[in-house]
């Protein structure tokens, strides 16, 4: 069978969907070489090798994989005019669309990730230009796709709901997380640690207020904030933690290496992701999976994905987070009972499954 994959977000600095492409790649890419499978990336970067792409394609073999340059710039007028013809010329059996739109004209059969609808749900977190077309494309997508695949049941009911979907043509099927293979850190520092896109549903200002409660109690303790201020309208942390009275207690960053996020993971004691919603929501398990114990938003998904793994709390409450936060940071016990239940959660979430999952669906939709 011959799979297509719009491999844009594999380009530039990885955010989630790009991490999970990434990652479905390279549980594909351990295929046997007898497989019947072979995949052709199709991206805007130039060269004529899947190694152009990056990490999972730039460390010898790539196994079923080729690769197709389009010319473009990799936004929407790329995927319904390049990518479309591309397609249509080629016409593998399917194509495979992991980030919430497909090219509408395409003459093959299309599996679709949406990741969240929250442009849907929730449009006054978008600008108005952004959430019309985000509305509106991804709308005529879940319309097209043969398959949807939806990261969390929470997500599956949103896009019945929202978008009418028929329940049968919705998939869960959830993310994985990296399990460390390094021994998990046991003498951290009195850290807190965020990361994750900033944006408005995150609550990064109840954080900050919420740290400075802390500080005054523990005062060696750190708040390390990382990711891409998306937010809108536009918060700044650093005045946030100035105003609060935490400026010199605070460190921000927009986008570390890996290495430096595995430092900052093999510090931390505490993790906070205040997310009131997410369509499935890395950090908090990235984090479980390195031994920090987590603090989320009291959310549909977080009891659904976390369960009895992570403290839950309400996102807007400073006081009950600050009081969440001491309590992880001096009560050890409280530490060590949430990371066991982090444990017996995580292999519920490996990029093995994931992939032997989404492959299924392909073969399914591309075999009709």
């Amino acid at each position: 069978m011959h799979i297509g994959i719009d491999a844009r977000e594999l380009l530039g600095q990885r955010t989630g969907v790009g991490r999970y492409l990434a990652n479905l790649c390279s549980e594909w890419m351990k295929l046997p070489p007898d497989t019947p499978h072979r995949f052709t990336l199709y991206a805007p970067a130039d060269g004529s090798d899947p190694s152009v792409l990056g990490s999972p394609f730039d460390a010898g073999s790539t196994g079923p994989f080729a690769y197709k340059s389009l010319p473009g710039q990799g936004g929407s007028f790329w995927e319904q005019f390049q990518l479309a013809d591309a397609i249509n010329s080629d016409l593998p059996d399917v194509l495979f669309a992991p980030a919430y739109s497909l090219p509408l004209r395409v003459a093959v059969p299309v599996v679709l990730t949406i990741h969240d609808i929250s442009f849907a749900t929730h449009p006054e977190w978008f600008s108005w230009r952004e959430g019309i077309r985000r509305r509106w494309l991804t709308f005529q997508s879940a319309k097209r796709a043969a398959k949807i695949i939806a990261v969390s049941e929470f997500t599956r009911r949103e896009l019945i709901i929202e978008f009418g979907l028929p329940p049968d043509r919705v998939s869960v099927v959830w993310s994985g997380v990296h399990r460390p293979a390094q021994p998990l850190v046991l003498d951290r520092e009195p850290l807190v640690l965020y990361v994750g896109s900033i944006f408005i549903r995150r609550h990064i200002p109840e954080l900050i207020r919420a740290f400075a409660h802390v500080s005054r109690e523990i005062a060696t303790a750190q708040l390390v904030l990382v990711g891409d201020n998306r937010s809108s309208p536009r918060q700044d942390p650093i005045k946030l933690a100035i105003t609060a009275g935490i400026g010199d207690r605070i460190n921000v960053r927009s986008y570390i290496s890996e290495s430096e996020l595995s430092e900052l993971y093999a510090k931390a004691t505490v993790f906070v992701f205040l997310s009131e919603y997410e369509g499935f929501g890395f950090p908090p398990l990235e984090a479980m999976a390195t031994g920090i114990p987590t603090i989320v938003g009291d959310t549909e998904v977080a009891r659904e994905l976390y369960m009895s793994a992570s403290l839950r709390v309400p996102v807007n409450d400073v006081m009950a987070i600050a009081a969440s936060i001491k309590q992880l940071l001096q009560d050890s016990d409280k530490r060590a009972a949430l990371l066991s239940a982090a444990a017996a959660r995580l292999p519920h979430f490996t990029w093995t499954r994931a992939a032997a999952d989404t492959l299924r669906l392909l073969e399914r939709v591309g075999s009709c």
